[in-house]
């Protein structure tokens, strides 16, 4: 479902402002999600394949099995359209307490559906910024993806886009742990019986719905990115990592971002949230080499993990997809 416009932003510059003062291109590394612009001056691309998604769910009054929650798990089938709308000029963003800067943009359409039943599974236009330096405050130069997901959460993530030879993926852990603790640390994690695929259970999604899906897969998602990465010789890598969290100690930038929530989602005390999603990292790899055939590569590949707290955990919902440009 490519994104169908002709929209482009076109805002004033300062005046006396030379040409040579503005950047060579405002998208920067975001560049590799819509390639150069072709003979139209349109820079689109659409990227498609396949990948996986977890998602505990809470599970009000046994309507998906006896317990409290829900493990849903996909194969999934996706699609990832990315359009410039920078312009000539790039996007406007006016300062008081320092002079204005013009952002790159990049909108885009998420859409992604279970491969078994080829049900609809997620729908998420959004954009991504890529913002200069700047002085007040004081911040290096940041990338930033603003989405709007229909279950009722929007989300505004930060961070940096930087350049390595091949992707390093990190674990990680599906392991639900109590809501506040550290994330992760090993002694706060609280296991169920849904996590081991050996394990007779009705509250996971039927094993013949992933028929292929091994334990470690599911134990550590991130696997289905190394997999499908074998064979294959990749050169260069854009890395583009973003958090709606800018408060730990180093984080780039370190103001801003988040994510909103329904009032449906969020609750009210005293019987706590339906299922709040307080926070978001995801961190995508455009990635150039050569297949396992020798043929020229161009790859995206990405994984994204959101909490939803209920019932007093903060419980883990992965998705990892790797796509290739149509």
């Amino acid at each position: 479902m490519p994104i169908e416009t002709n929209f482009k932003f076109q805002q004033l510059h300062p005046a006396g402002e030379q040409p040579h003062a503005l950047p060579p291109d405002f998208l920067g590394l975001l560049r590799g999600f819509v390639g150069a612009p072709k003979a139209d001056g349109k820079a689109q691309r659409t990227w498609t394949g396949s990948g996986f998604n977890m998602i505990w769910r809470p599970n009000f009054g046994n309507e998906f099995g006896p317990t409290d929650f829900f493990l849903e798990l996909n194969f999934t089938d996706e699609t990832l359209d990315f359009n410039d709308i920078s312009g000539p000029t790039g996007i406007a963003n006016r300062g008081l307490l320092q002079e204005g800067i013009f952002l790159g943009g990049v909108a885009y359409l998420q859409t992604i559906n279970d491969s078994f039943d080829n049900s609809g599974q997620h729908f998420e236009p959004g954009v991504w910024n890529n913002v200069p330096q700047t002085t007040d405050p004081s911040e290096p130069a940041t990338v930033v993806r603003m989405g709007t997901i229909p279950h009722g959460t929007t989300i505004n993530l930060q961070g940096r886009a930087f350049e390595v030879a091949q992707p390093q993926f990190q674990s990680a852990s599906i392991t639900p742990f109590t809501i506040g603790s550290a994330d992760d640390a090993a002694t706060n994690l609280i296991h169920f019986p849904e996590e081991i695929l050996t394990n007779v259970t009705e509250s996971r999604t039927p094993l013949a719905n992933v028929a292929g899906l091994t334990q470690q897969q599911l134990t550590d998602p991130n696997i289905f990115l190394s997999q499908a990465i074998a064979g294959q010789t990749i050169t260069r890598t854009v890395v583009i990592q973003v958090s709606s969290d800018s408060t730990p100690a180093g984080s780039v930038p370190d103001a801003g971002g988040g994510t909103d929530n329904t009032a449906f989602l969020v609750g009210k005390p005293p019987s706590g949230p339906n299922a709040h999603a307080p926070t978001v990292t995801s961190t995508f790899w455009i990635e150039e080499g050569t297949d396992a055939q020798g043929l020229p590569l161009l790859q995206l590949q990405y994984t994204q993990r959101v909490l939803l707290n209920f019932n007093g955990l903060s419980w883990p919902h992965i998705t990892v997809a790797t796509l290739r440009p149509l």
